[in-house]
């Protein structure tokens, strides 16, 4: 079982704001001023980026008067994108206390506070009424939650007869040991990687019936080759980008994390779910 507090510890950084405050004035953007466009680099901490963010949500038909639940959300950048792109309300949810403080506060910065609300709490024990939400996301967070069937329980209380669920997650999908450490774990300790069988198990037990599974390996590839070639055209870094949510080792981090894909042992996999 993965120990929650260490989850939150790994993905805490300690002076998250400030850092996105200052990689904004270098980039000549004030908190007055920044769109969630500019917000993107960081945004979206997930393999794929922005482009894998509006596929995925595409896949969900979500709209406007719905109410959708992120769960995990982070920053809250897929929320963010989600009330922007669709119109939808939501309501996000993460267990590291800074990740949500720092979200609150740039939902304000563009604009969205009144349409996107962000929560402290566990994905296992989610502070909703029963039936509350339209459809429910989780993007890259199961990785970190050990026990899949009673998230996915939790997901189905939550939504109501006939509400979506998407989930895009690293997964596992060769038997060798992965190597660490990588964008959610620095050690097996934190690390809840499962294979889609378990996935697709626990939402089938949940009472969700499946609608699609797709194994997206080959988009991250390309899409880590091209980065890297970014990378190397820019001569480094940009200022605004996912490593400043990682930390120190985030080169690390992505360097292993495309190995392991490159050798076999993960891949991201998106599974779309509806709940009976």
């Amino acid at each position: 079982m993965t120990d929650t507090s260490a989850v939150a510890r790994h993905y805490t950084h300690g002076s998250l704001l400030e850092q996105l405050q200052r990689a904004l004035a270098a980039s000549g953007i004030s908190p007055a001023a920044v769109s969630i466009e500019d917000l993107a680099p960081v945004d979206e901490f997930h393999i794929g980026g922005r482009a894998a963010s509006l596929d995925f949500l595409e896949r969900l038909a979500l709209s406007a008067e719905q109410h959708v639940l992120d769960i995990g959300c982070g920053i809250g950048g897929t929320a963010r994108l989600l009330a922007a792109h669709c119109g939808c309300r939501v309501s996000g949810i993460d267990i590291t206390p800074e990740f949500v403080e720092t979200g609150r506060v740039l939902c304000d910065w563009v604009g969205l506070g009144t349409r996107v609300e962000l929560h402290h709490g566990s994905a296992l024990e989610l502070p909703f009424d029963a039936g509350v939400f339209d459809a429910a996301i989780m993007l890259h967070v199961g990785m970190n939650i050990a026990d899949k069937r009673r998230l996915c329980r939790e997901a189905h209380r939550v939504l109501r007869p006939g509400g979506a669920f998407g989930i895009y997650d690293v997964m596992q999908t060769g038997s060798a040991p992965i190597d660490f450490p990588v964008p959610w774990s620095g050690s097996p300790e934190t690390s809840a990687l499962a294979p889609p069988r378990a996935y697709l198990d626990a939402l089938a037990q949940a009472g969700f019936s499946v609608l699609d599974i797709r194994d997206r390996r080959g988009f991250a590839l390309e899409f880590f080759t091209a980065a890297q070639r970014r990378l190397q055209a820019a001569g480094g870094a940009p200022v605004l980008g996912v490593h400043i949510t990682m930390g120190r080792d985030a080169a690390l981090k992505i360097a292993n994390m495309v190995q392991n894909i490159a050798a076999g042992r993960i891949a991201p996999v998106e599974i779309i779910a509806r709940r009976d």
